[in-house]
């Protein structure tokens, strides 16, 4: 099992998070499409992993891919970490937050220039805070 620079306790998670974001951050879940008010927040500033707080991805690299799910071409530096999820039985790659590991959404090779990318994320997952 992976080692973060932020661990809690099973019961310190549930204590944390919402009972959704929990499912989420913690049980690797989906929100359903259009669930989450951050899909239309469209403000300057810094989205972050909502378990530790950490920054993972600028307003700057978000764009509206249609998916139902906040979206980015780009994470911050150092931000992310992936692994391979097969849960649907074919595989996609995970994204966790670098810091703490929560479950934040996976990458998909269908996204815009200039990387190509769609870092398709859990609302749930997310803060965002304005500049």
């Amino acid at each position: 099992m992976a080692k973060f620079k932020i661990e809690k306790t099973d019961a310190e998670w549930r204590q944390a998070l919402t009972q959704e974001q929990y499912g989420v951050l913690r049980r690797h879940g989906t929100e359903p499409p259009g669930a989450s008010p951050l899909n239309a927040e469209h403000g300057a500033g810094t989205f972050r992993c909502a378990g530790c707080g950490t920054p993972v991805f600028s307003s700057e690299h978000k764009y509206d891919s249609g998916s139902g799910w906040p979206s980015f071409f780009q994470p911050l530096a150092e931000a992310i970490d992936t692994s391979t999820d097969f849960k649907l039985v074919y595989p996609r790659t995970e994204v966790h937050c670098a810091q703490c590991g929560g479950h934040l959404g996976h990458v998909f090779k269908d996204g815009p220039a200039p990387t190509g990318l769609r870092y398709c994320m859990n609302g749930m997952a997310l803060t965002f805070e304005g500049k």
